[in-house]
């Protein structure tokens, strides 16, 4: 069976170093951290007191009456669909509704309106709970209200996999329009849960960083000093197409998304396997769907997140199932740990890399713990020539994403 061509004809996120897809890409290239010091409240008396927080606010994005029905991760959903939607050339009358699917995920959900709403009905009683709170909390709100704003007919997914859950995602609408179910999909992930019980949870864990007076040196992948996750905030949507539907509408391509992999470790609900053979396991399941081999990968973003247990397996993962050539990069180390919603946002700068031959830095990396042996764009960008990138995307209860883009 003749595989099917997937492009990337669109792309939109907001982060916690900018409000739209430009403004996180220069920020990401020039080595700015989007971490600093939580300043509300509630901060106070937590262990952890700094998150990354989104550079620009969804009310000033989203009009005052449509934010009251929407919790926070889905309203950047919402926006960053959009501005994919819009990046992508899209209009009403370019795709059948009924060829148009989505595939949005959120390790999360609507976590932080079940938090407010129990506070109103403990406090003020049943009445005054929200009308919208069953809407607003379930899981797969993101997703549908991304597929309600653009009628899509096609099927709307909602995935949820933890950290790996906007790879997944993507890995899904690849499958979509691979087996003829979509022409187009509209993937992605969000993830907005900084507040104070998903902050305390993670840090009774001792899996965030307590780094509280230097927030923007606290994520810190592969560094002998790192001492956990950075909590980060933000969604990313890419709008997959299949490429004749793409030629056919003469749409802009940025790269060519060409392969995925999704395995499980079978190992913990929360420490990921030392040996990394999950992850092993769907990266070379990833370039072998490309049709590459592990010599073709020239660039790895990485899911380093900055915690002891996890970064050095993944490079020992890297050298196994690749090799020692590509460049490795975690931009975690600038945006924090978006949860959910990594996965989309790392696949976007994995494919900006390729569009403009150049890996953004892993800033704070400043003594690479021993056992790094692979190169890595330390502190600065690294401009290089890029074919083909590989972006890596873990999460708890074992799951694990290899997804693979190549140069249109």
């Amino acid at each position: 069976m003749t595989t099917v061509d997937v492009v990337v004809t669109g792309l939109g996120a907001t982060t916690p170093l900018g409000g739209d897809v430009a403004s996180t890409w220069d920020a990401l290239v020039a080595g700015r951290s989007g971490v600093s010091s939580l300043t509300q409240e509630w901060a106070a008396q937590l262990p952890v007191r700094i998150a990354a927080s989104l550079a620009v606010e969804p009310s000033e994005v989203i009009d005052r009456v449509r934010m009251r029905r929407l919790d926070r991760s889905e309203a950047i959903a919402l926006i960053a669909a959009q501005q994919a939607w819009a990046d992508a050339g899209l209009s009403d009358d370019a795709v059948d509704k009924e060829r148009l699917a989505v595939s949005f995920g959120s390790g999360i959900g609507g976590a932080t309106t079940l938090l407010i709403q129990d506070d109103i009905l403990e406090q003020s009683g049943p009445r005054r709970v929200s009308p919208h709170t069953v809407p607003m909390l379930m899981p797969n709100g993101p997703a549908a209200h991304v597929g309600l704003e653009f009628s899509a007919r096609a099927g709307v997914r909602a995935m949820a996999s933890a950290c790996a859950t906007g790879a997944e995602a993507l890995a899904l609408g690849l499958d979509l329009i691979r087996l003829g179910r979509a022409d187009v999909v509209i993937a992605g992930s969000t993830e907005a849960v900084v507040h104070p019980l998903p902050i305390a949870g993670f840090a009774s864990m001792r899996a965030m960083s307590t780094r509280n007076d230097e927030p923007e040196r606290a994520s810190r992948p592969w560094d002998r000093n790192r001492d956990g996750f950075v909590l980060g905030e933000g969604a990313g949507a890419i709008i997959l197409e299949r490429a004749e539907h793409a030629a056919a509408r003469g749409a802009r391509v940025y790269a060519r998304f060409a392969g995925a992999g999704v395995t499980s470790d079978g190992y913990d609900i929360v420490q990921p396997d030392p040996e990394c053979r999950g992850g092993i396991r769907a990266m070379q399941m990833a370039i072998r769907d490309a049709g590459l081999t592990g010599a073709d990968i020239k660039h790895v973003n990485a899911h380093a997140t900055s915690t002891p247990a996890g970064d050095m397996g993944e490079i020992r993962g890297i050298r196994a199932a690749i090799g020692d050539h590509p460049v490795v990069t975690s931009t975690k180390s600038m945006t924090g740990h978006l949860l959910g919603a990594a996965g989309a946002l790392e696949s976007i700068a994995t494919i900006l890399a390729i569009r403009d031959s150049v890996v953004p830095p892993t800033i704070n990396l400043e003594d690479p713990d021993d056992g790094l042996d692979l190169d890595v764009a330390a502190l600065k960008a690294r401009p290089m020539e890029i074919s083909a990138a590989v972006n890596n995307s873990f999460g708890f209860g074992g799951h694990n994403v290899a997804v693979v883009f190549t140069r249109p």
